[in-house]
């Protein structure tokens, strides 16, 4: 058996977490001994509105079981609110070891329909309240020498889905963040990573069958999202999650084909099309600059160049 994971001690913050996938995560980590800040504006899946008694009522779970919670029912993107969270909760506790980045909204239309004020809300929900969280949170991790940040993503910003070109933006930006944010990290022991859940929740009740729903409960997902905050956690990971199936999606490159000068052209880009996309043997880049390095060395072996 492996060893128990166990956050006591440790402080979590965790974003929407009135219900769905927030009330979940925020269960199970204080059921393992974390102390938790239970973050929900309490607004419909739009954004509008606010209620801060779901919220409340996961804090009165939490203390019913034994645990140590409180509630937070500020809007993630109200940058002077969260710096104020994040005071209270360091004078309160001491430290803040983990965030959970869960609070988003739905704004679905296609494309062609959808007016811009949605796209622009749904990108400063889910995206810039991710930043503004993170942001906080960051300088008190790094002088700690330890930090879990876990980004929210989806399907629907790394294989796209019809009606979501708000949201997917938004997701395939916190996987940027994410991969950004951990190379930045490291140095710190802050470890950045990213889940995709696919899961029962007020968002997705509307688009999926009955009987898909019941096996797509948050809990079937909570262990994978405590596991990417855990001590032993990866980083700038993405952890697809649902119905209790965990798997690893990636950003994968070709091995890259060189193209002469006199063969630099459209055409012999087409012609060499199969070659070029061919993923056979495609690996993960671990920065930026790692594919120019890359893309250099080919070239230099083709050219005869002998790079230092």
């Amino acid at each position: 058996m492996s060893t128990p994971i166990d956050f006591t001690d440790r402080v979590a913050i965790v974003t929407g977490a009135g219900g769905g996938l927030g009330r979940a995560y925020a269960l199970a980590l204080a059921e393992r001994g974390a102390k938790v800040v239970v973050n929900d504006l309490g607004g419909d899946v739009h954004g509008a509105g606010g209620d801060a008694s779901p919220a409340q009522k996961v804090v009165d779970e939490i203390v019913a079981a034994g645990g140590e919670a409180i509630v937070d029912g500020h809007d993630i993107t109200d940058e002077p609110a969260v710096d104020a969270l994040v005071s209270s909760v360091i004078a309160k506790w001491g430290r803040i070891d983990i965030l959970i980045n869960n609070a988003g909204i739905l704004r679905d239309k296609s494309f062609a329909k959808m007016e811009t004020d949605d796209f622009r809300k749904v990108l400063e929900v889910h995206l810039m309240g991710s930043v503004t969280c993170t942001k906080a949170v960051w300088p008190h991790m790094a002088e700690a020498g330890y930090g879990r940040i876990l980004m929210t993503t989806s399907t629907s910003g790394i294989y796209g889905n019809f009606g979501q070109s708000n949201y997917g933006s938004a997701k395939s930006g916190l996987v940027g963040l994410m991969n950004v944010l951990a190379i930045e990290g490291a140095k710190k022991n802050i470890k950045v990573n990213a889940i995709a859940p696919t899961a029962a929740t007020r968002m997705t009740e509307d688009l999926l069958p009955q009987q898909v729903l019941e096996l797509l409960g948050p809990e079937t997902i909570a262990p994978g999202a405590l596991f990417m905050v855990s001590d032993d956690a990866p980083t700038k990971t993405i952890l697809g999650a649902g119905a209790g199936v965990f798997a690893v999606s990636q950003m994968v490159e070709s091995r890259g084909v060189f193209l002469p000068e006199q063969a630099r052209t459209p055409e012999v880009v087409a012609e060499r099309w199969d070659e070029i996309a061919d993923l056979t043997d495609a690996q993960p880049l671990e920065s930026a600059f790692e594919q120019t390095s890359k893309y250099a060395a080919l070239a230099a072996r083709e050219l005869g160049i002998n790079l230092d």
